[in-house]
Parts: C-alpha cells; sequence; structure tokens
C-alpha cells in the first residue's frame, strides 16, 4: 500500500501541441483521453497527493528539439514555441489547469525527470511514488516510468489517463511496463481506492534514495 501523502500524480504533455489534430506533433488518442485525465487530476487533488505538470516547450531557433523531430517540428509552423505559428499549442485544456500551488516544470526532452527538477521537487514534498499520467505512452510516459525506477521510486501508470498512436501500441507498451514492476491502474481504481493495493517496491529494500 502507498498513502497519498507519499505520492504524486504527473501530467505529462497534456498541451494542445500533443492533443489538437491541427498540430503536426498531434499523438492520435490523445483527445479522448482529456476527460480521464481530468478525473485522475480531481482524484489525486481529494486524496492529498502531490500534483506537477510537466509540458513541452520549445526554444524558438529549434536548438533543443531532438534531431530526429526537427523535421517535422519545423515543416508543422514550430509548434509548441512561443514564436511558432500556434502559440496557443503550449496551453492545456481548461479541465486540466494546474490548481493554485501545483507546479508546472518544462522538459526538452521525452523523460519529465530528464534536463528538469522534478526529481529535486518530489524528494524535497517527501515522495516516493509517482503516478504517471499524460502523453504519449510509449515515449514520455514510458521514458518517465524508466528514470523513474531508476531513481528508485514507485512507479504507476494509470492506463486510460494516458495514450498512444495505436491501440496495439497502448496495450504492447502497458504490457512492457507492468512486466518491468510498474503497477498499472484506471482512474477508477485510482478514485475508489487510491493506491491501496499498490505493492511498496521500497519496503524491506536495503538500498538508499
Amino acid at each position: 500500500m502507498i498513502e497519498a501523502r507519499r505520492a504524486a500524480l504527473v501530467m505529462i504533455d497534456m498541451q494542445n501541441g500533443f492533443i489538437a489534430p491541427s498540430s503536426a506533433l498531434c499523438v492520435p488518442g490523445a483527445a479522448a483521453t482529456v476527460g480521464a485525465c481530468a478525473d485522475a487530476l480531481a482524484a489525486a487533488r481529494r486524496q492529498g497527493m502531490e500534483v506537477v505538470h510537466v509540458r513541452r516547450a520549445y526554444a524558438a531557433d529549434g536548438s533543443d528539439v531532438e534531431p530526429v523531430r526537427h523535421g517535422a517540428w519545423l515543416a508543422g509552423g514550430r509548434p509548441l514555441c512561443v514564436e511558432g505559428d500556434d502559440p496557443s499549442s503550449l496551453d492545456c485544456p481548461d479541465v486540466l489547469t494546474p490548481a493554485d500551488g501545483e507546479r508546472v516544470l518544462l522538459k526538452p526532452r521525452f523523460s519529465a525527470f530528464f534536463g528538469t527538477s522534478l526529481d529535486r521537487v518530489l524528494r524535497r514534498a517527501g515522495v516516493d511514488a509517482v503516478v504517471l499520467t499524460g502523453t504519449a505512452l510509449p515515449n514520455c510516459v514510458r521514458s518517465t516510468a524508466y528514470d523513474a525506477l531508476s531513481l528508485n521510486y514507485n512507479v504507476a501508470v494509470v492506463s486510460d489517463a494516458t495514450s498512444s498512436r495505436t491501440p496495439e501500441a497502448q496495450a504492447a507498451n502497458l504490457a512492457d511496463l507492468a512486466a518491468i514492476g510498474v503497477y498499472v491502474l484506471d482512474v477508477a481504481e485510482l478514485a475508489a481506492q487510491g493506491l491501496a493495493a499498490m505493492p511498496d517496491a521500497l519496503a524491506g529494500w536495503p538500498g538508499s534514495r
């Protein structure tokens, strides 16, 4: 069992640049999860979890865009860039607006831990379990999950509050994550019982965080 005070819900990349069909970086399926993400946020807030919103924001000159994505980013009007053709791509749907006191961190790469203060923020809050939501599951959410495991966190993924380009990719990635020790739950379970059924991998572990 993981108590809510030890957990943080991390909302990854739920912004228009990945949700809007008109965006060059749109993740098919992301828009359909906005409601589930909002429900997961509400459950985490009600239970007293920390909440951190992590988003992508690129430099105007494209110098921090992944090389493999740069061509599509440039041709698509430089989404996720304040000075691009569509600055609203940085915004999130209203139902996912951060509440007062919730941190918003900007990341330059797939993992929410890469080049950000997320690990420091969580440790200072006494958090040792992360609950991951957002898009896209096969890259940003999955990369964050692996980094969290490497940093000795308990890790959960909310299956229906994450999204992939295809249902097949979603199912395969959830299965892979479960196989390496990530706890997979859905919004209904999170809302009804929090992380009560989640094993605590840190209990009795002889290492140090």
